[in-house]
């Protein structure tokens, strides 16, 4: 049980901001920092922040007894290349899988743009003389021998990491256990990646390349949390640290440096996390999230406060196979970058300022021209931020924004209004793919915008997609980290079924279901704790290439799954053949243990009604300046109403109403803006 001296606390790492969120569990009082990121080691800012803000509450680093972190590291060190030295060990004659792939051009009518090339090259790719087949029983078992010669075959390589990728291990792991035992026992610092511990699922390439990937980046991801754990220690703090996955849930430290590849949407997935436990009744349930931040913006679609996950996803151009929140992310934040293409066309992003040197604005050396910059220019920002602790600098954005108006031969207000059209209109795209494209009306959606740039867009992007209601959260720009305070402990099993929907497919269900309950039971023994399991079955007409993913109530039957199913294609697709044959392709089952973390206040108190700070001329379309009341966001209180035009400004975002919007505030803090 938490006492009312100790804090929990969450901490997502962005590639701009980190931000920190801490909760007491006495009393409720919630303490919140945000300070720039620390892209060289990300641990960096997150001790900096940590030692902050126990200097502030007037606490010693003990008090903190739990961490949860959301993290861009793996990610991070896929694209950028920072990854591991890596082997692979697979099946005679399955060698080059990885650069095979689906044999499919990444953009169907670019034909100079190649697939990524594979993470491991071909002479590190080692085959075994073994073979199971699709039924899981052995066709050639690999002798003592020839594991003797993979295993020196690695070490001779001089790889720091290697992934295992036989054919067929999800249903056998038999000799993918062998080899993996052979290569601890040689090679003890060798950072290992076994394919049915990674993903175990058909489609080789899939689990091949999300293993390698995995495999990848765990050196990266081992060093990271270690320096991360040793630092926290060093300030006298022993908390327990969950770190968030991608399916937003937490793990403990050694697993995430065990399967880094579950962390490569941690942050985003945190946000959604949030928005679920801050929305409440100010949303009927069905909104569409834009997480903006300094980087990058992150979209997703919620139905019925039902978050929709998948398994299917790609990073960098190579799949990844792990249970996510479908989150669409695209290269359009604060410091994206403007600039000219070959064509003359001004384009914005996916190139980022980052934290370091940041946009020009931030005045630390950026002198490209950002999202930020524009903002500044056309009086949307503030010049200050954080409460005084960042203060922008409005003639070096006033530079970076006039240079590129002179490359484009226009106006600098024209210029800075056309990096916001772009930016939003990217970002409309990414909302179009997750809505329109899945034959779903975004119309009939709110917008929620957050993180530390999305609610000075959002207002702009819900007009374009005809939505006409955004809510902004209380705390914005630190929603993610607040979002972590509560992430319950999560772990997901997979197991693979590969059966028709009949009775011998149900037997096999069942079969699956009680080996899935056996090993959430001994996970929640593992953590002391009791939690819910939760069963869904990939299913999919027989002859079909996808999935679908329903859920399984226990106890079922055949009817009732069939008909979950036809309804579930009904809805995704227009159609479903209700007498078709169906495929049980797997069973997932999903174990959360709930954490408390503590209750906050979000609600600030009621008062009168709200007093504009002043008055700036604002820029919010062609029409040119436009004088705007000026706003502090704690002094709008429950029930309070401001019509547009109005800029309200807090520690972590600015809220921009335009023209005829018009916003008041919810008992819960939220901000709900009528979009005119």
């Amino acid at each position: 049980m938490t006492s009312a001296a100790t804090w929990n606390v969450g901490i997502d790492v962005g590639g701009t901001f980190t931000d920190i969120a801490a909760v007491n569990g006495g009393d409720g009082r919630m303490e919140v920092l945000k300070l720039p990121s620390s892209p060289s080691d990300p641990a960096q800012a997150m001790l900096e922040g940590l030692s902050r803000l126990a200097e502030r509450i007037g606490v010693t680093g003990a008090a903190f007894t739990r961490v949860a972190h959301g993290t861009t590291v793996a990610t991070n060190a896929l694209i950028q290349g920072r990854g591991a030295r890596l082997a692979i060990v697979t099946t005679r004659g399955f060698r080059d899988v990885l650069e095979i792939g689906r044999q499919t051009r990444p953009l169907m009518f670019d034909f100079h743009t190649d697939s990524p090339p594979p993470l491991v090259p071909r002479d590190r790719r080692i085959e075994v003389d073994e073979r199971i087949l699709a039924d899981g029983s052995i066709h050639r078992e690999p002798t003592e021998d020839e594991i003797a010669r993979v295993v020196e075959a690695v070490a001779s390589s001089g790889a720091d990491a290697c992934a295992v990728c036989l054919i067929h291990s999800y249903r056998n792991p038999d000799h993918e256990a062998r080899i993996g035992a052979a290569l601890q026992a040689r090679i003890p610092n060798l950072f290992l990646s076994l394919s049915h511990e990674v993903h175990p699922e058909f489609r080789e390439f899939e689990r091949f390349s999300t293993t390698s990937i995995n495999g990848f980046v765990q050196p990266e991801m081992a060093g990271y949390l270690a320096r991360l754990r040793a630092g926290l220690k060093a300030n006298g703090c022993g908390a327990e640290i969950g770190i968030n996955q991608s399916s937003g849930g937490l793990m403990p430290l050694s697993r995430a440096a065990q399967l880094p590849v579950r962390t490569t949407l941690s942050g985003p997935a945190a946000g959604i996390v949030g928005v679920l436990e801050t929305l409440g009744d100010s949303s009927v349930g069905n909104f569409i999230t834009l997480d903006m931040g300094g980087t990058s913006a992150d979209v997703s679609l919620v139905r019925g406060f039902k978050p929709t996950f998948t398994s299917e996803r790609e990073i960098e151009g190579r799949p990844v196979k792990v249970s996510s929140i479908d989150i669409n992310a695209v290269g359009a934040g604060g410091g994206s970058i403007a600039w000219i293409d070959t064509d003359g066309l001004m384009k914005v992003g996916p190139q980022s300022a980052g934290a370091v040197p940041g946009p020009a604005c931030y005045g630390k050396g950026g002198d490209r021209p950002t999202v930020s910059d524009a903002n500044l220019v056309l009086g949307r920002l503030p010049a200050v931020l954080i409460d005084g602790e960042m203060r922008l600098d409005e003639k070096a954005a006033a530079a970076a924004i006039g240079g590129l108006a002179a490359d484009l031969g226009l106006p600098m207000q024209e210029t800075a209004l056309g990096i916001i059209e772009i930016v939003n209109a990217t970002m409309v795209r990414a909302i179009r793919q997750i809505s329109v494209e899945r034959g779903i009306d975004p119309e009939g959606f709110d917008l929620v915008a957050f993180g530390g740039a999305g609610p000075l867009h959002g207002a702009e992007v819900a007009r374009a997609l005809g939505i006409r209601r955004v809510i902004v959260p209380a705390r914005p720009g630190l929603l993610c980290a607040q979002g972590l305070l509560n992430a319950p402990l999560r772990e997901d099993y997979v197991v693979a079924v590969g059966k028709r929907l009949d009775p011998a497919g149900m037997d096999a269900l069942s079969d699956g279901i009680a080996a899935l309950a056996a090993k959430s039971a001994a996970w929640f023994r593992s953590l002391e704790g009791e939690g819910a399991v939760a069963y869904f079955a990939d299913l999919r007409f027989v002859g079909q290439n996808y999935e679908l993913r329903v859920e399984v109530e226990t106890p079922t039957d055949e009817a009732r799954l069939r008909a979950a199913f036809v309804a579930r294609h009904r809805q995704m697709y227009g159609h479903a053949d209700a007498d078709a044959s169906i495929e049980i392709v797997a069973l997932r089952a999903e174990a959360i243990l709930p954490l408390d973390g503590g209750q906050w206040h979000p609600a600030p108190s009621a008062h009168g009604e709200p007093e504009s700070v002043g008055k700036r001329a604002v820029v919010f379309d062609a029409r040119g300046n436009i004088e705007a009341a000026i706003y502090r966001r704690e002094a709008i209180g429950p029930g309070d109403r401001i019509e547009g035009p109005a800029v309200i400004e807090q520690t972590d975002s600015t809220v921009l109403v335009g023209p005829g919007d018009r916003l008041s505030a919810d008992d819960r803090g939220n901000l709900v803006m009528e979009v005119a």
